[in-house]
């Protein structure tokens, strides 16, 4: 923080402008008069603009009852939150079916994460103060972040037009006690809002072996946000944020040096749970029918994670006659404190961020130019088991100057719009590169509209695979790569609005090439570029309906199909996913319900690669998964305009993968392993709370 706030005052002193330039939209903001909030019913799927923008609204993810940013976007078709480790649970945001890493997070329009800061941070990316949250899908969405292969989620904060305040107080299972809280003071000049969050919970057993599917952890963050309407013309908005994790899987509980120093013997029970072992302090050898003793302690299956995080930015615009100047930078520090398994690995990363644009009339069009300059630096130290370091194995530093230039023009009486931009980068590792977009709208009548996108993307590879901690087994890390990891996408969108009804589909086609892995070995191991391509189709649509007055109900689904060369997509998708949801609304009361229905998921072309992947018994995992139904509900009572309670439940019905498939696993040597997910690590969990605004 001690370096967040030289920042912001130099910043202050400085005026800046907004990160992207305000398009012609029909989507308003979210109008709030106490616990009652505008209905999102019957808003369009879409914002009005050439390229296909969805948004979340702030009434969405309430009635949800979602806490951070992962919880608000999951369940959503074409949208996912992937589970990368069962012990560390360490998670992504999932677009058009690609890889997490290859999402970029924005807030703002400012982009501030990383793919080491994406791994555990996004938990802790809280919702108060937003106003909703854009999702741009395929390569080269944003002309702002050319390194989001699978698109952009960005987070818009809300300016306030009056004084507000707002607590909001939760407790549940398995030790969960949340507390938010938000204050704004809000004048003719600008606003000013704080925020803080805290949010504890235990780690989870579900199958009682004494490791947990479910990480327990300790969040804090804090927050303040602010705009100026007017200072000599420029009108800006900001934040300031910090975040405080520390997170606990497999051994259970929160006493973690006793983990840490627990390095031998067996505290665990390998006979408990699906398929599990006839041996308590070990299991089956699958190769030989042998027994593999288990005798490193609390230690060799846990993982502890603390996440110290900072970052401030400004935004700001200013009109120039029809002209519209657009500024932005920011800053973020991140440090992760880890200890897996008994390796310490230990990282610090800086990020920077410059943003000048120009957006004016020109030709008959409106043309923009952009410049703009990024910085990203990772730091690291490790230490594996033994005491030997391996210190910088995947330490690096880029920086990223950029520029861009992007063309909006209309055609046929407005029926025809096309938006085109191109971006110029120097990357100082990888050289020039060149993020290419085209998006064309074509307005049928006053309801329908079709979209079609194409773009190209490129991301520049690191050796920070969190999904593998493949980091910390090794002594050297060698950069082998082709180059860049591309993506080539083409989507095409149709939206649909009249009266009670709305509909949203969504085709897409996204080429990967040079995917970046980490070839693992015991002294050294090896990034590489993968031989062959990685493709991924798919469709996704949304239908919603305003039944009655007081009832809204909608129905989604999503299918996709891979093509992929073995070790790629490390982490099994499902091809099907069926969304169902209802939201009654009738004077005081508020009732949200939502299904998903998750498909058979082909777990050996995913996990199994070149290895088999075993239960502790010996027997073979199944090469695939079943198919399941999770019910999530929340129903809130407005006693009156101030005072409203709440109760919930996530997953009522207690579906949970580890009822059926241990998330461990081991290979044909005996050797356990912790990624083999496919399903809920957490059965039904039950809340309740009290929410007051003022």
């Amino acid at each position: 923080m001690r370096l967040a706030l030289p920042l912001l005052a130099t910043l202050v002193a400085t005026p800046c402008f907004a990160a992207e330039a305000p398009e012609k939209e029909k989507t308003l903001g979210e109008v709030v008069v106490g616990q009652q909030r505008e209905s999102s019913a019957k808003r369009p799927f879409l914002r009005d603009q050439v390229a296909p923008v969805e948004s979340c609204t702030v009434e969405e993810f309430t009635k949800s009852g979602a806490t951070n940013i992962n919880e608000a976007l999951d369940k959503r078709p074409g949208v996912a939150v992937q589970v990368e480790c069962s012990i560390c649970n360490a998670r992504f945001i999932s677009l058009n079916n690609l890889p997490g890493r290859y999402t970029t997070l924005l807030i703002d329009g400012v982009s501030l994460f990383s793919a080491v800061s994406q791994a555990y941070g996004l938990d802790s990316v809280g919702l108060r103060g937003l106003e909703r949250i854009d999702l741009m899908r395929g390569a080269g969405a944003s002309g702002l972040a050319p390194d989001a292969l699978a698109g952009t989620v960005n987070m818009v904060t809300r300016r306030p037009v009056k004084d507000e305040a707002m607590i909001e107080m939760a407790v549940g299972q398995y030790g969960s006690r949340r507390l938010d809280a938000q204050v704004a003071a809000a004048g003719k000049a600008g606003a000013i809002t704080a925020n803080i969050h805290t949010n504890n919970h235990d780690s989870v057993d579900g199958d009682g072996n004494g490791v947990s599917e479910y990480t327990g952890y300790s969040r804090k963050l804090g927050g303040i946000g602010f705009f100026v309407d007017d200072i000599g013309g420029f009108k800006l908005k900001g934040r300031i944020d910090a975040v405080d994790e520390k997170r606990n899987g497999g051994a259970i509980g929160n006493d973690y040096d006793a983990i840490k120093t627990s390095r031998s013997g067996n505290p665990f029970d390998f006979s408990k749970g699906a398929h599990a072992s006839p041996y308590v302090d070990g299991w089956v050898n699958p190769t030989d029918g042998s027994k593999v003793s288990y005798t490193d302690g609390r230690t060799g299956l846990s993982e502890i994670i603390f996440t110290q995080r900072q970052s401030a930015y400004i935004t700001g615009e200013k009109r120039l006659g029809e002209a519209v100047l657009n500024v932005a930078t920011g800053y973020a520090h991140h440090d992760q404190d880890s200890f897996y398994e008994g390796n310490v690995y230990q990282a610090k990363q800086n990020q920077g961020y410059l943003m000048g644009s120009l957006k004016a009339p020109l030709a008959g069009g409106i043309w923009t130019a952009l410049a703009d300059w990024r910085y990203e630096d990772l730091r690291s130290k490790a230490e594996l088991p033994d005491g030997t370091p391996a210190n910088g194995l995947d330490s690096y530093t880029f920086r990223t100057p950029g520029l861009g230039l992007a063309a909006n023009y209309a055609f046929l009486d407005d029926l025809l719009e096309v938006g085109a931009n191109l971006r110029w980068e120097n990357h100082n590792v990888y050289g020039e590169q060149l993020a290419p977009r085209l998006n064309l709208l074509w307005r049928h009548n006053g309801h329908a509209n079709s979209r079609l996108s194409a773009g190209q993307g490129y991301r520049a590879p690191t050796s920070y695979f969190e999904q593998d901690h493949g980091i910390l087994k090794t002594l050297v890390v060698r950069n082998a790569t082709d180059g860049v990891e591309e993506s080539k996408n083409l989507m095409y969108t149709f939206d649909y609005q009249d009266g009670d009804w709305k509909f949203l589909g969504n085709a897409h086609y996204t080429k990967l090439d040079n995917l970046a892995w980490l070839d693992i070995g015991a002294t050294e191991s090896v990034l590489r570029s993968a031989s062959e391509s990685v493709k991924v189709k798919g469709f996704d649509m949304q239908l919603g309906y305003q039944v009655s007055k007081s009832l809204a109900a909608s129905i989604g689904l999503e299918t996709a199909r891979y093509d992929f060369p073995v070790g790629t997509l490390a982490f099994a998708r499902p091809e099907r996913r069926v969304f169902l949801s209802a939201d009654w609304e009738s004077g005081s009361w508020n009732v949200f319900v939502r299904a998903t229905w998750t498909g058979s998921q082909n777990l050996a072309k995913f996990y199994y690669r070149d290895e088999q992947h075993y239960n502790f018994d010996g027997s073979a995992k199944p090469d695939k998964s079943p198919t399941f139904w999770t019910i999530d509900t929340r129903i809130q009572y407005a006693i009156d305009k101030r005072w409203a309670v709440f109760a919930g439940a996530d997953n009522l019905f207690d579906y949970k993968q580890s009822d059926h498939d241990g998330m461990l696993w081991i290979n044909a040597a005996g050797t356990v392993d912790v990624t083999h997910i496919w399903g809920p690590n957490r059965g039904r969990f039950v809340y309740g709370g009290l929410r007051f605004e003022l």
